[in-house]
C-alpha cells in the first residue's frame, strides 16, 4: 500500500484500438527503481525487445515522474520520455520539466505507456481518468506552440498541459523532439516515435493531490536540502540570473568550448560575442518549473535584424554550442532565433547544431558542394544557411533529408571519408564539451546507455573542480572509470528517478545527495533506504539499460568516441596537446567496466553482478 508520493496507478494506452486502461504500479517497482527513468528502463526492457523496429507500432513510448513531484519538495517537477531510439537503436531516454511532469501525477498517474499506432492522425486528452481520442487532422502540420494553443482553446481550458511534436516528429526526423510547453524532452529522436504512432499531443489536465507519508520527516529533509541550496556559492548567485549559458565562460576558459565542428576547440574565444554579458543584454524575464525557487530559464529577445523581436525561452549552453560555437555562428540573435525555430519544429537544438556544422565542415573540404546543398553556401558562420537548413530538415527537404536522421546515417550515405567527421557516439551527437580537456566526461560519453549525452553521468569534478567524492586532474586518466560509474549511478538515483532537477547535483548537494534522497524518500513515500542502497537503484538501472543494448547488437567496440578526438590533439588554448589516445580510452574502459563487475572484454554485465541486483531474469535473457 502505498503512503505517499506516488498515486500507484499507470495508464496504459492502445492507440491501435483506442483504448485506455488504468493498471496498479507493483510496489516492489516502485522500490527498486523509484521511478522516472527507473520505471521507464524498467517497462521498456520488460516489454519492448530490443530487436524491435523503433518506428513500427511496437516500440512504446513511457512517460514517468518521480515521487517527488507534485510534492512540495522544490525542483522535482521532472518527468522522463522513454522508448527505443530510432536515431541509436539503443535504449532512448530523455528528460523534460515544466509543468506537464506534475499535471500527469495531478491527474492520477505515475507513468504513461503508449503503445500501437492510430490509423490516422490523432491526440489523447486525459482529464479526471476520462481519456478521449480526438482527431489531429486540423493540428497535423502546425509548429508545436501553435498546437497546443489550438488544442486549449478547442478543449475549452487554457490551464491544460500539452506535450506535441511538430514537422520533425510527424515527417520522422531521428533528431526530432517532443514538447510540452517551451521545454523539450530533447535527444534520441523521440519525437519521431510519436509521429509514427501517428500522435500528435498528448494534453493532461489534473486535480488531485498528492499525500505525504511523513510531513513532519519532509520538513526535515527538505531543511538539509534548502540549506545546502542556500550555501552554494554558484546556485543563487548565478545559476537563477544567467542559467546553464554562464558556462559559455567556463568551458571556454578550459579551452573545452568546441569551435567549428570540433576542429578549432581553443584556437579562438566567443565569450565576447555570446558569452554572459552580451546574454544579458537580451534577457527580458525568468521563467521557473513547477515549484522551484531558482528560476533558471532565461527569457531573451533578438535586438538586431532580421531577428529582431523574436523571444525564446534559453537558449541554454547547449544551443549557444549547438548554433553558435560548433557552426562558428556569433551573432547572438542569430542563436536566439535558431533556438525558438527548433522549438516550434520539434528538434532536437543539440543534434541539429551538430548536424549542420558536420555539413558545413564537409562543405569546406569539397565533400559536399553547392549542387549537394541546393544552393546554400555552408561555410562556418553563415547564419542564414543555419536557419535555411533548419526548416528544411524538419521537412526532409533538399539536403535537410539527409541531415534529419543524424550524422552518424548521413556519413554513411556520403562516403567519401566523411565519416571522419561526424561527431557521435553510438549515433548521437556530441554535447557541448570537447572532452579532450576533460577525460572523465568523455569517458562517460563513450559508455553512456543512450550514447553521448552529458546528463547520464556528468563529470562536474573535472567542469567545475568539486572534489566529491575525490578530486580529480582532467587531464588524467586514471580512476577516471571508478569515477564515472559513480557520476552514472548517482545522478540516476538522485535526479532521474526522483525526479530531480539534476542542476542541484551539480551545484548543491553532491556531497549529501543519495543521503538526502534516501531521507526525502522515506519522508514522501514511507519507502526506507540507506545511501548505499540508494546509489544501487541507478546501478541497477544502468545495468538493465546495458542488458537491453547489448541484446540490440552493441558491442564493447560501440563503447568509443569520433576518430578526432583520439587522434588530433587540441591546437590551442587551456587545454592544448590533450586528446584521449585509443589507449586512454582502453585503460578507462578497462576501470570502468572492472568499477562495474562487467566483464572486461565483452563490456557485457556479469551473472554476478546482475544476480545481485535482483536481475536473475535478465542474467538469463544475456546468457
Amino acid at each position: 500500500m502505498y503512503q505517499g508520493g506516488y498515486t500507484g496507478k499507470v495508464l496504459r494506452i492502445n492507440l491501435t484500438d483506442q483504448t485506455a486502461k488504468e493498471e496498479e504500479l507493483p510496489l516492489e517497482i516502485a522500490q527498486d527503481y523509484i521511478g522516472g527513468a527507473g520505471f521507464g528502463v524498467k517497462y521498456l526492457y520488460d516489454e519492448v525487445p530490443a530487436s524491435t523496429d523503433a518506428l513500427g507500432p511496437d516500440n512504446k513510448l513511457i512517460f514517468a515522474s518521480g515521487p517527488f513531484s507534485g510534492t512540495t519538495v522544490p525542483c522535482a517537477s521532472r518527468m522522463a520520455v522513454t522508448g527505443k531510439s530510432p536515431l541509436t537503436g539503443a535504449v532512448g531516454m530523455a528528460l523534460t520539466g515544466g509543468h506537464f511532469p506534475v499535471e500527469l501525477k495531478f491527474a492520477g498517474y505515475d507513468a504513461l505507456i503508449i503503445e500501437g499506432k492510430a490509423k490516422k492522425p490523432t491526440y489523447v486528452s486525459i482529464k479526471k481518468g476520462n481519456v478521449k481520442f480526438r482527431s489531429a487532422k486540423k493540428v497535423w502540420g502546425m509548429k508545436t506552440l501553435d498546437t497546443q494553443q489550438f488544442i486549449k482553446n478547442e478543449l475549452k481550458d487554457q490551464n491544460v498541459r500539452i506535450a506535441c511534436i511538430g514537422p520533425g516528429g510527424e515527417n520522422l526526423s531521428k533528431i526530432a523532439c517532443i514538447i510540452n510547453e517551451t521545454r523539450a524532452a530533447g535527444r534520441k529522436g523521440l519525437g519521431a516515435v510519436m509521429g509514427s504512432k501517428n500522435l500528435k499531443a498528448i494534453a493532461v489536465r489534473g486535480s488531485g493531490k498528492l499525500p505525504i507519508a511523513d510531513k513532519e520527516k519532509l520538513k526535515t529533509a527538505k531543511g538539509a536540502f534548502t540549506k545546502a541550496m542556500k550555501a552554494s556559492e554558484v546556485l543563487y548567485p548565478h545559476f537563477s540570473k544567467t542559467g546553464t549559458p554562464m558556462v559559455v565562460e567556463a568551458t571556454d576558459a578550459m579551452g573545452i568550448l568546441p569551435i567549428r565542428n570540433f576542429m578549432d576547440t581553443g584556437t579562438s574565444s566567443l565569450a565576447e560575442k555570446i558569452g554572459v554579458d552580451v546574454q544579458m543584454t537580451r534577457n527580458v524575464a525568468r521563467e521557473h518549473c513547477y515549484n522551484c525557487p531558482v528560476g533558471c530559464s532565461q527569457l531573451k529577445v533578438a535586438k538586431t535584424e532580421p531577428y529582431t523581436g523574436i523571444l525564446t525561452e534559453g537558449p541554454e549552453f547547449e544551443t549557444f554550442y549547438s548554433f553558435g560555437s560548433v557552426t562558428g555562428v556569433d551573432n547572438i540573435d542569430a542563436i536566439i532565433a535558431a533556438d525558438r525555430l527548433a522549438d516550434e519544429l520539434g528538434l532536437d537544438s543539440i543534434s541539429s547544431g551538430v548536424a549542420i556544422a558536420f555539413a558545413m565542415e564537409l562543405y569546406e573540404k569539397g565533400i559536399l558542394t553547392k549542387d549537394d546543398t541546393g544552393g546554400l553556401d555552408l561555410r562556418f558562420g553563415n547564419d542564414e544557411a543555419m536557419m535555411t537548413l533548419l526548416r528544411l530538415m524538419a521537412y526532409r527537404e533538399g539536403i535537410g533529408d539527409l541531415l534529419t536522421d543524424g550524422t552518424k546515417e548521413a556519413a554513411n550515405k556520403i562516403g567519401k571519408g566523411a565519416e571522419k567527421y561526424a561527431m557521435h557516439v553510438k549515433g548521437l551527437e556530441l554535447p557541448a564539451y570537447d572532452v579532450r580537456g576533460a577525460k572523465g566526461h568523455g569517458l562517460n560519453y563513450a559508455t553512456s546507455y543512450t550514447g553521448a549525452d552529458h546528463n547520464r553521468g556528468y563529470c562536474f569534478q573535472e567542469i567545475f573542480g568539486d572534489p566529491i567524492p575525490f578530486e580529480v586532474d582532467r587531464f588524467a586518466v586514471e580512476r577516471k572509470g571508478e569515477l564515472t560509474k559513480w557520476n552514472q549511478d548517482i545522478r540516476t538515483a538522485t535526479a532521474d528517478c526522483p525526479t530531480m532537477c539534476v542542476f542541484l547535483l551539480d551545484m548543491a548537494v553532491p556531497a549529501i545527495a543519495a543521503q538526502n534522497t534516501a531521507d526525502l524518500m522515506e519522508a514522501v513515500t514511507g519507502l526506507q533506504y540507506t545511501a548505499d542502497e540508494v546509489q544501487q537503484v541507478g546501478e541497477r538501472i544502468n545495468n538493465l539499460a546495458k542488458a537491453f543494448n547489448v541484446q540490440a547488437g552493441f558491442t564493447r567496440d560501440d563503447d568509443t568516441l569520433p576518430e578526432r578526438l583520439m587522434t588530433e590533439p587540441l591546437k590551442g588554448g587551456a587545454s592544448k596537446g590533450q586528446l584521449i589516445s585509443p589507449a586512454d580510452l582502453k585503460l578507462m574502459l578497462d576501470e570502468y567496466y572492472e568499477a562495474r563487475g562487467w566483464d572486461v572484454n565483452t563490456g557485457i554485465p556479469t551473472k554476478e553482478k546482475l544476480q545481485e541486483l535482483g536481475l536473475e531474469y535478465v542474467a538469463k535473457d544475456l546468457a
